[in-house]
């Protein structure tokens, strides 16, 4: 039996706070530094550096942090295990040791490859693997725009190959998220490939620290009872050797670590029951988390099922030419004010149906009998996206900024006249998971070729569910509506019981989140009799009324008992993806929130209860 391993994270996303490598290393003891940089929007991000330096293509935030702990971890022997390497993980490999050439350090780092499938599309499309998309079934070929990044997500075996070999440091590219806690955790307690109990206990703790302070009381929806928010501490999962683990963060900072801060966390960007990632199914319906101690919450009982015998594939392509211009909207006759610009603006462009896509929201922000004047405004959002940068260019935001003095009155506008930029359409894929072939690159040059290890006799084991994260299934197989199996149901709910009009939120908390096209929101109870209530109040039908977005588009709702916890996908309300979306808040971050200051009927009796954490 070996001891857990005590796995800290100190990056969210490429962006986050640069002092949180130095911060958990400083903290308290930790084994292993982790950081996850990439989101699908990141991919591409990385593209364009690439494409200005062939050096590049990796995050420099991670350079900046190792500038400043590198030292201290090869002299405690804390391991680093990071996605930073994006799109060139050999790159960054490279600057890791010129780094500690300068620093005078001895540091053995490691690198994997074959997660980049962009030069074999071709090769692939000829053996039959189209690549058709999780949510429509269109094949690659059908998509419009060049395709710049196809990566496949790696699991957590060539990590602990790496981590085998003796590295210090290891530089992955397009991993799963979780598997920077798996790879590790597998490694130190000798886990085989069909340790599924175990690898999915593994995978729920990275799920819950891959996002840095979002478990510690970042973006929590009860942030108003969270002590020190306003700088919460990253968190670290202690992983044991039978794949539970503790969820905590260094004593003295900020936020804190609570089963409804790691609960809210648990829910952020995921679907269904079955959470596939490329080395194990993790069945989020059977986790249970507890209150251990002070910022301690223990994370037990998860149940796994073998690896799927697909991975997802993350594909960005070029969609084309984008321009936004946003016009303010001011007092009286907002909707003709709003009106009036459309028929203006026909004019001015030779006719809106020139466009690939005119895209027009009318934000209404506005106050009747406003005490400011700025609570009086709305705002009328145009987009227009197309294939050619010169129609959506100067000509489209000139042709908006002309009617400054023949418009509507009080006409002025957020920007002044700017050029179109180019945007990106994720598309998110399958592939048959023997297809890939991650690669171990280590610090004498050796190469090693870690091949996936699916379970040869998983082919009786039927996902009927998937998340949108990580190596999946198709969406088509996810059921709309799934209870996950118990002894005993909620408690029952007294339909006559007398009710308050309040927002949600007054109750229930939220976390919402985009993968690819589609956005989930997770919506939790912290009691018994609320969990009850809202299992039983918000049913598809009831979320479609309060959230009128959702029309036309295909809703799943899914419900964890354990977790006192239901979460709906909404499929399709990003469009293609968060680089394409023209909603303003693209990666659906807020969706949760609103849902929470919906007015509902809530059972007067909820209000009198303390939360029962």
């Amino acid at each position: 039996m070996t001891d857990p391993l005590r796995i800290a994270n100190c990056s969210g996303f490429y962006g986050d706070r640069l002092s949180a490598a130095r911060e958990m290393v400083d903290g308290g003891p930790i084994d292993v530094l982790t950081g996850d940089w990439l989101a699908e929007l990141t991919m591409l991000i990385l593209w364009k550096g690439y494409q200005r330096d062939s050096t590049k293509g990796w995050a420099h935030t991670f350079l900046t942090q190792m500038e400043e702990v590198l030292g201290t971890c090869i002299d405690r022997r804390i391991k680093v295990v990071t996605n930073a390497g994006g799109l060139n993980p050999a790159g960054l490999a490279h600057q890791v040791r010129l780094l500690a050439e300068r620093l005078g350090l001895t540091v053995s780092v490691a690198h994997i490859e074959g997660d980049d499938l962009l030069p074999r599309l071709d090769e692939l499309n000829r053996e039959g693997h189209s690549l058709p998309h999780l949510d429509t079934g269109r094949p690659l070929a059908d998509a419009h725009g060049q395709v710049v990044s196809a990566n496949a997500y790696l699991g957590g075996w060539p990590i602990v190959e790496a981590l085998s070999g003796g590295a210090d440091v290891i530089i992955c590219p397009r991993v799963t998220d979780a598997s920077l806690v798996v790879g590790p955790a597998a490694w130190h307690h000798g886990w085989s490939p069909t340790d599924w109990d175990r690898l999915a206990g593994a995978v729920v703790a990275g799920h819950v620290i891959e996002c840095g302070p979002q478990a510690t009381g970042g973006n929590y929806a009860f942030f108003t009872e969270v002590e020190g928010v306003d700088y919460p501490g990253f968190p670290i999962a202690e992983v044991a050797d039978d794949g539970s683990s503790v969820i905590a963060k260094h004593p003295g900072t900020g936020g804190e670590v609570s089963v409804g801060t790691v609960t809210a966390q648990l829910l952020y960007e995921i679907g269904g029951h079955h959470y596939l990632n490329t080395d194990v199914v993790a069945r989020f319906d059977t986790i249970r988390a507890e209150q251990e101690g002070p910022d301690r919450v223990r994370l037990s009982e998860t149940r796994g099922l073998p690896a799927p015998e697909r991975v997802k594939v993350s594909v960005n392509l070029l969609g084309g030419w984008r321009n936004s211009m946003t016009f303010v909207l001011t007092g009286l006759d907002i909707e003709a004010k709003a009106a009036l610009t459309l028929r203006s603006l026909d004019r001015a462009l030779g006719g809106i149906g020139q466009y690939d896509e005119f895209d027009t929201q009318l934000i209404r922000s506005d106050k009747v009998d406003a005490a400011l004047n700025a609570e009086a405004t709305a705002q009328l959002r145009i987009t227009v996206k197309d294939a050619d940068p010169e129609r959506v260019g100067r000509s489209f935001s000139s042709a908006a900024t002309e009617l400054a003095l023949a418009g509507y009155p009080g006409l002025h506008l957020t920007s002044p006249p700017a050029s179109g930029s180019a945007y990106g359409v994720f598309w998110p894929a399958l592939l048959p998971a023997h297809l890939v072939v991650p690669r171990v690159i280590h610090a004498d040059g050796r190469a090693v070729v870690v091949p996936h290890r699916p379970n040869p006799s998983q082919d009786h084991v039927r996902i009927v569910d998937a998340s949108p994260d990580s190596a999946l299934s198709p969406g088509a197989a996810m059921a709309p509506d799934v209870v996950p199996d118990s002894d005993a149901g909620p408690p029952a709910v007294d339909g006559r019981a007398p009710t308050r009009s309040l927002p949600l939120g007054t109750v229930i908390g939220a976390r919402s989140g985009d993968k690819g096209g589609n956005a989930n929101v997770g919506l939790w109870a912290r009691s018994e009799a609320a969990w009850a209530w809202l299992d039983s109040f918000l049913t598809l039908e009831e979320f479609r009324a309060l959230l009128p977005e959702a029309e036309g588009l295909e809703v799943q709702r899914f419900a964890f008992a354990n977790l006192r916890a239901l979460n709906f996908v909404v499929v399709g309300l990003l469009g293609e993806g968060v680089a394409s979306s023209t909603r303003p808040d693209p990666q659906a971050k807020g969706l949760g929130e609103y849902l929470r200051s919906r007015v509902v009927g809530i059972p007067v009796g909820l209000l009198a209860q303390h939360p029962e954490e």
